[in-house]
């Protein structure tokens, strides 16, 4: 009788230890997913950047300085590896991007111009799709780090050397209220 005790309580921990060690694998897998949904769609924004300077170069010739610090950020930003560095580099090419529509404002023909104005639509839309992507990302990092940290599947995940994923931060600048002034 006491055989069968002890060999249920092995084959229940057996069980219990494969389904904490799944479902490790499972959060782990969906923050990996939503890190390479990031990926898509900041390519997507990447495809988009030649075109929009190939476009504003024919109207704001002197503004040459502005056009190769927007093509310096996006270079930088495409060789990021993780995602705080990911998250850095992107917030500066954010701000190069920004910079680039406000001196469109000078160009009443570059506003005027239809690829322009598709350039700068699909340019929004990829945002946004970035945010979400930044926001499904961070929640799954949310749930794993979580489950990682949770007794008792902190032990297991410490034996199995999982490791806790960053978030996907933007910087301390980004996050100051915006001056109005009239």
């Amino acid at each position: 009788m006491v055989i069968y005790i002890l060999l249920g309580i092995i084959v229940v921990t057996v069980v219990w230890f494969i389904a904490v060690y799944n479902g490790l694998i499972k959060f782990r897998n969906r923050v990996d997913e939503a890190w390479s949904d990031i990926g898509i769609q900041l390519k997507r924004r990447y495809d988009l950047i030649p075109n929009l300077i190939n476009t504003v170069k024919g109207y704001a010739k002197h503004e040459k300085e502005l056009m190769e610090n927007v093509t310096k950020a996006r270079t930088e930003a495409m060789g990021t590896q993780s995602p705080k560095e990911s998250a850095e580099k992107e917030n500066m090419l954010s701000d190069t991007l920004k910079s680039l529509f406000a001196v469109s404002e000078n160009y009443p023909d570059l506003k005027a111009n239809q690829n322009f104005l598709e350039l700068q639509r699909e340019l929004t839309d990829t945002e946004d799709k970035i945010q979400a992507s930044r926001r499904f990302y961070n929640g799954n990092v949310r749930d794993f780090n979580t489950k990682l940290q949770v007794f008792p599947t902190n032990m297991i995940a410490g034996m199995l050397k999982f490791n806790e994923y960053d978030f996907f931060e933007i910087e301390e600048k980004e996050k100051e209220n915006i001056e109005v002034k009239f």
